[in-house]
């Protein structure tokens, strides 16, 4: 099987145990990493056979990708969900804000699976393909968004729309970087900034 078809080909992942399997690969990699997370370790937190991890996704590769799969469209829906209800600039940024709030401290979010996966990649053309659809995914749903925003009146974006998404999403993978890093970090002053980048993008002047 292709890298593409692995990626894109729809799974029949909706029971409840393979859910609990992703589920129990995502917890494993925040606490393990993706190299320390064995089969064994996520059959017993899942409550399952190491041999039905085998029948649903025959390798760890493919459950990383679900992993990956999941979040994203988790990620992309509440995104869409908050822009659709933003009827002003303000309105729009604290939707971003709330984004990357949940993506430092949500647990369900957790950004150390994310960071472990970007890892991954570098010795897997499979996570390395989910992870880029993640992010080509994430860019369109945020550019269309903006557009509809812009064809509405609300904002004036600065550039086109997909850059300036692509913006956005940096300055928010930088702020989750430098959390994880120094999680003590004073990160008002710089997070201020963030926004006013943001809100300058979109076309505020004030």
């Amino acid at each position: 099987m292709s890298v593409e078809a692995s990626v894109d080909t729809p799974r029949r992942l909706e029971g409840d145990k393979a859910q609990r399997i992703i589920a129990a690969m995502r917890s494993s990699v925040g606490r393990r990493g993706a190299a320390g997370s064995t089969f064994d370790h996520v059959a017993r937190e899942a409550g399952v056979s190491r041999g039905l991890l085998h029948y649903y996704f025959g390798s760890k590769e493919r459950l990383l990708v679900e992993v990956v799969r999941q979040d994203r469209e988790v990620r992309v829906q509440a995104m869409e969900e908050r822009l659709a209800e933003a009827h002003t600039i303000d309105a729009i940024v604290a939707a971003l804000v709330l984004g990357l709030e949940e993506f430092i401290e949500d647990e369900r979010a957790n950004r150390s699976v994310l960071y472990e996966l970007l890892s991954a990649s570098r010795h897997s053309d499979e996570i390395q393909a989910a992870l880029a659809e993640l992010y080509r995914s994430s860019r369109a749903s945020l550019a269309d968004g903006l557009r509809r925003k812009e064809a509405e009146g609300v904002i004036r974006l600065e550039a086109d729309a997909e850059a300036v998404a692509s913006i956005l999403f940096s300055l928010g993978d930088g702020f989750g970087i430098q959390v994880l890093a120094d999680p003590g970090w004073d990160r008002e002053a710089a997070f201020e900034i963030g926004v006013r980048t943001a809100r300058r993008l979109l076309g505020a002047t004030g």
